[in-house]
């Protein structure tokens, strides 16, 4: 893989997306120096290791079994327990009423497969891995396997670079703190705890339901980008009487599943914001209501 340094990426306003160089669809080492979601790795090849499948090593070379150090599978092992470690303190601070039993349910859902998937799929880590032709054109970059791997190890590579905060601080932004909402919730809820964190439109369907707010409704209201890298954008409605519908959030994605989970996470955060004396939500944006 050759890897070009002439017009590298630049990152998004906001330091939002890290910078890193394409090749043909497949992204190539970070540049030394480069941020990666606001962290700056003194070893930019531990970050290039942690974005590196396995199947990178074998179509490279099939005849003989990779190195075990080729991949990202070794700081996948050591993420999973900095993961842990990190989410376990978070909760236990958060929540010093809640029980042991309590604390390790939000835990395990929270280092989840499922949800470390989806918190990648929000992150767009997929496009960012390094992996092996067949795989990429298989899907590599949305399965939800690989992505939840690819995360752990990240987040390995963070802490062996810098240490424990950075790793910290990078959990507690991306994990953590999206499904705070949801964590207030399963810790409020008076049937058992299902351990959905990270399956929002579950948690603010049964949210609605529980303050008789009704069914959510998802409207797709914009769509944008060639066909290989669309945005879809989704708008989470509520009916507000008998013709009229009241928008919750909106949120964008790169697909219409990913967009519609993060427009339920916004909405369960809108939702759970302090009501003001007039009924309205501190920090709503005017125009939020969209009669439709």
């Amino acid at each position: 893989m050759t890897t070009r340094q002439d017009n590298p990426a630049k990152p998004r306003s906001g330091g939002a997306k890290p910078a890193v160089v394409l090749n043909s669809g497949t992204p190539s080492a970070p540049i030394p120096g480069d941020d990666f979601f606001d962290y700056r790795f003194k070893d930019p090849a531990l970050l290039a290791l942690a974005l590196t499948h396995s199947s990178l090593a074998y179509e490279r070379n099939p005849d003989h079994l990779p190195d075990p150090g080729s991949d990202n599978e070794r700081l996948e092992f050591i993420g999973d327990a900095v993961l842990g470690l990190i989410v376990a303190e978070a909760l236990y601070r958060r929540f010093p009423n809640a029980r042991e039993g309590e604390l390790t349910r939000l835990r395990a859902s929270l280092v989840s497969s499922r949800n470390l998937a989806q918190v990648a799929l929000r992150m767009e880590l997929g496009p960012l891995l390094r992996m092996g032709r067949g795989e990429e054109h298989s899907g590599g970059q949305k399965k939800p396997a690989l992505l939840a791997n690819a995360l752990e190890a990240v987040i390995a590579a963070m802490y062996l670079d810098g240490g424990l905060a950075p790793a910290r601080d990078f959990v507690l932004r991306h994990i953590v703190a999206p499904a705070e909402a949801e964590l207030e919730g399963a810790l409020g809820a008076s049937g058992p705890f299902s351990g959905a964190i990270g399956d929002f439109k579950s948690a603010l369907q049964e949210r609605l339901q529980a303050i008789g707010a009704g069914q959510p409704k998802y409207v797709l209201t914009d769509q944008s980008g060639p066909d290989h890298r669309k945005r879809f954008r989704i708008a989470v409605r509520v009916a507000e009487g008998e013709s009229a519908w009241k928008t919750l959030a909106e949120a964008e994605g790169t697909t219409k599943k990913l967009a519609q989970q993060e427009a339920a996470r916004l909405a369960l955060a809108g939702l759970a914001l302090p009501v003001a004396k007039n009924g309205s939500k501190p920090g709503r944006r005017p125009g939020s209501e969209d009669p439709r």
